[in-house]
C-alpha cells in the first residue's frame, strides 16, 4: 500500500458521497469503515454489499440502479467482470471475484463520466461506451494477475491505448495501479506508455492528490 497524500479530513472535504465499486480490501478497508462519517451517503453495486457496509455502521446506504439520482446527478450501474472466464470458471475463484460494477455518471451541463471500475473488457464496456458516449473515462489499469493463469483481472496499458482509440475525444484518467501488490503495471510504467504511443494528448497518470477539472 502507499500513504495518503494528505490528511483524512482533507481529503473528505467537499465530499458528498462515495462510491463502492465492490466490497474487495483494496476498495473498502478498515480504515475507511473507521474513518468516513457514518452519515455519508454511500453507493454501492447490490443488496448484499449494502448489507455489508450497513452493518459497519453506515446509516445511508443505497443500490445504484440504471438511473439513481443524487443531488441533481445520474448514477447507472454498468456491469463488470473481474477476472477473465477461464478464472470464473472455478467456483472457488468467482465467488472471490465476485460482482464488481462500474458507474456512469450524468448532470446537466456536465461532462458524462465512466467510472469503469475493477474489470477487464467485455461486452458490457463496449456496451456502455457506445451508449453513453461518455467524455471522461476514469480506468484501472494496473493489470493484476492470478498466479497460475494467463491474463489479468483489471485492465492494463492495451486497454487504454483501445480506449484512446475506440473513444476519440474522451480524456481517461489511468488509476489503481501502485498500491496493489499483484498489479503488474506501475503508474511510472503506465507513463512510459503513454509518452511511447503518443496518448499524452488525452490520457493522465495521476500522482497522489492530483484533481483534474473537465
Amino acid at each position: 500500500m502507499v500513504d495518503l497524500p494528505m490528511s483524512v479530513d482533507k481529503l473528505l472535504e467537499g465530499v458528498d458521497a462515495i462510491i463502492v465499486t465492490h466490497t474487495h480490501a483494496d476498495h473498502w478497508d478498515e480504515a475507511a469503515q473507521q474513518q468516513l462519517p457514518k452519515d455519508l451517503p454511500i453507493f454501492v453495486q447490490n443488496a448484499g454489499d449494502a448489507t455489508i457496509i450497513r452493518s459497519q455502521g453506515f446509516k445511508d446506504v443505497r443500490v445504484v440502479g440504471k438511473n439513481t439520482e443524487f443531488k441533481q446527478v445520474k448514477l447507472s450501474k454498468v456491469g463488470g467482470q473481474h477476472g477473465t472466464d477461464a478464472m470464473y470458471a472455478i467456483p472457488q475463484l468467482a465467488e472471490m471475484a465476485g460482482e464488481a460494477m462500474g458507474v456512469v455518471l450524468q448532470a446537466k451541463g456536465e461532462k458524462t463520466m465512466y467510472l469503469m471500475g475493477d474489470t477487464i473488457w467485455t461486452y458490457q464496456v463496449d456496451h456502455a461506451l457506445k451508449t453513453y458516449q461518455p467524455e471522461v473515462i476514469v480506468m484501472n489499469t494496473g493489470y493484476a494477475q492470478l498466479t497460475g493463469f494467463d491474463g489479468s483481472i483489471i485492465m492494463g496499458t492495451e486497454d487504454v491505448a483501445k480506449a484512446y482509440k475506440v473513444m476519440p475525444k474522451a480524456n481517461i484518467i489511468t488509476v489503481h495501479m501502485d498500491a496493489v501488490n499483484h498489479c503488474v503495471v506501475s503508474s511510472d510504467d503506465m507513463r512510459k506508455f503513454v509518452t511511447k504511443h503518443h496518448l499524452t494528448k488525452r490520457v493522465a497518470v495521476p500522482k497522489g492528490g492530483d484533481s483534474f477539472t473537465f
